[in-house]
């Protein structure tokens, strides 16, 4: 029997948006979806106390990250990468999870943005994505969170919930 030696390289990728990056400090809570919500958007509570993408509604008060959640063997093949409207979501609420840096390089301890309005100078940004520089009025600081370190190749980031917002 022949040996398949395999090379994998020198880089391992963060994963996939909405994965945990590490355990056991995380808190993961279950909350209706007032929205489509994509698996790693940031997340806020809308006037009837389901989650939103934040950026979307009136009060922009970080709460976590949408977390990847593989519903049920019946919903595999619609999941489409998003909870539906009145879906349970898994709201991450403390701990390191990976998202998509959607603009600027992220580093080790470096402040974490969230786009609340569109740019049009930067097209591909979307509200509720995670960034890791200011566009003034256009994005607002999370207070509570750093990077872990670099994107992968992918734009994938370790995002690191340092406290429990209060929900």
């Amino acid at each position: 029997m022949a040996l398949n030696p395999q090379v994998i390289g020198k880089e391992m990728p963060h994963g996939f948006a909405g994965s945990y990056a590490r355990q056991p400090d995380m808190i993961v809570n279950t909350r209706p979806a007032g929205e489509e919500i994509p698996f790693g958007a940031a997340l806020t509570y809308d006037k009837s106390k389901a989650v939103v993408v934040f950026g979307r509604a009136t009060d922009n008060k970080f709460i976590g990250v949408a977390g990847t959640e593989i519903k049920s063997t019946v919903t595999w093949p619609t999941q489409n990468g998003q909870y539906a409207q009145g879906e349970p979501v898994s709201v991450f609420m403390r701990g390191s999870i990976n998202v998509k840096c959607q603009r600027s390089t992220p580093s080790l301890g470096s402040a974490v943005y969230v786009r609340t309005a569109v740019n049009d100078s930067y097209p591909g940004c979307v509200v509720g994505g995670f960034e890791a520089e200011a566009d003034s009025g256009k994005t607002q600081l999370l207070d509570n969170c750093q990077w872990g370190g670099p994107a992968d190749s992918n734009g994938i980031a370790e995002l690191i919930i340092l406290t429990r917002v209060s929900a």
